[in-house]
């Protein structure tokens, strides 16, 4: 843990105050923050008080009092609950907002880790509980130089497999044919060969399943490849080496043949809404103006229903990126939740709006990095769909 880089974070945020509090694992971002083992044996509460001054203080149970110990400030502690909420409240006694891991109306999900209870008994010692989001999203999302260049490696070995698997798409189909679960798996030793790894297999969908976001393909669900197919490549990957190396995560879509003017149509609507939200990123780092996941995902999905097309973009347009695929910075999302946690510097996250119909489906995958001031792609940019 890093005590002087938590507490600057916590005076240019304004805060008075971080509250980190768990029982039997149930905030992984306060050990992930604080430094703690992740394995570390929790049967009782604790608290871990950092003001944006000063000196932490601990809160632990007589017979766990250990717990804290690598962490930096005083000790108290308890056996009973009376003496629980005696030594807590005397602990937040010089603060009036305390800093937690908390969502008003649990609107960002992903922080909402704080139980209701644990609220109640903080509210009435009459203090203001307020989110950590931002604090969280600074020291679980912003990325070192080299997770940097990690990403940048991990492109390029993506991009070269993408490319070569349009490719091994169309020599199959016209040589005896292919099935999704077939190429699904021939990215798989792609990856192995080019040092990369991944959470979960990619996406490669057909046709109807290229409809369906979450769509994976199995030997028993797999949908042959042929003429006329349209296909959806949703494929993501890292270094596997060193551990914290970040993510690429893209989409393209293409047709073994001709496209249909219609498929043409959809494409061309869900690449325009894309660079809207790439403009959008742009466009407030070079005038210096904060801007939040929900904006983005809103001028993407006013552009879309404006083409009326709406109903059919049925998720976020994007999400943050880290050594995890789905990271714990700022998504782009003013649909399923409204993420007003702010697109940091140094941070990495998709842009990818889709319309999904019964008989295809059409989504378009870049990433964006925050840095230097700026925010870029930072990958290829389809810009017409791959005639396979």
């Amino acid at each position: 843990m890093n005590l002087p880089e938590i507490q600057a974070a916590l005076r240019d945020g304004g805060h008075e105050c971080w509250l980190f509090y768990d029982h039997h694992h149930r905030d992984p971002i306060a050990y992930r923050v604080l430094g703690l083992p992740a394995n570390m044996l929790v049967t009782r509460r604790w608290f871990y008080l950092i003001p944006a001054s000063g000196e932490p203080v601990k809160l632990v149970h007589r017979i766990e009092s250990h717990h804290l110990d690598s962490l930096p400030g005083s000790k108290m502690e308890y056996s009973a609950w009376q003496e629980l909420w005696q030594n807590l409240e005397a602990m937040l006694k010089p603060y009036h907002r305390v800093t937690m891991q908390y969502s008003p109306n649990n609107q960002i999900p992903y922080i909402s880790l704080v139980d209701a209870g644990t609220l109640e008994l903080i509210r009435g010692f009459s203090k203001e509980i307020v989110s950590s989001a931002n604090l969280v999203a600074r020291f679980e999302a912003t990325l070192t130089h080299a997770q940097m260049a990690s990403h940048f490696k991990a492109r390029d070995g993506v991009d070269k497999i993408t490319a070569a698997f349009f490719q091994e798409v169309g020599r199959r189909a016209r040589n005896g044919g292919t099935h999704e679960f077939e190429m699904q798996q021939w990215i798989m030793e792609a990856f192995q060969r080019e040092g990369l790894e991944t959470c979960d297999p990619p996406n490669v969908s057909v046709n109807a399943h290229s409809g369906d976001p979450h769509y994976e393909p199995t030997s028993v669900t797999s949908s042959q490849i042929k003429q006329g197919d349209f296909v959806l490549l949703d494929i993501w990957a890292k270094c596997a080496k060193p551990e914290d190396s970040v993510y690429y995560d893209i989409t393209w879509t293409g047709v073994v043949g001709t496209p249909s003017d219609k498929q043409r149509e959809i494409f061309e609507i869900v690449r325009d809404a894309r660079d809207v939200g790439v403009q959008t990123v742009e466009q407030a780092f070079d005038a210096k103006r904060k801007v939040c996941g929900w904006e983005v995902d809103k001028a993407v999905r006013e552009f879309i229903d404006g083409k009326g097309w709406g109903k059919c973009f049925i998720h976020r347009t994007g999400h943050s990126i880290t050594s995890d695929i789905h990271g714990n910075g700022a998504n782009l999302d003013n649909l399923e939740t409204k993420d007003d946690r702010e697109i940091l510097p140094n941070t990495c996250f998709s842009v990818e709006p889709g319309i999904y119909l019964p008989e295809f489906g059409v989504r378009s995958e870049i990433n964006m990095m925050t840095r230097n001031g700026k925010g870029e792609v930072t990958g290829r940019i389809q810009n017409e769909l791959v005639l396979i």
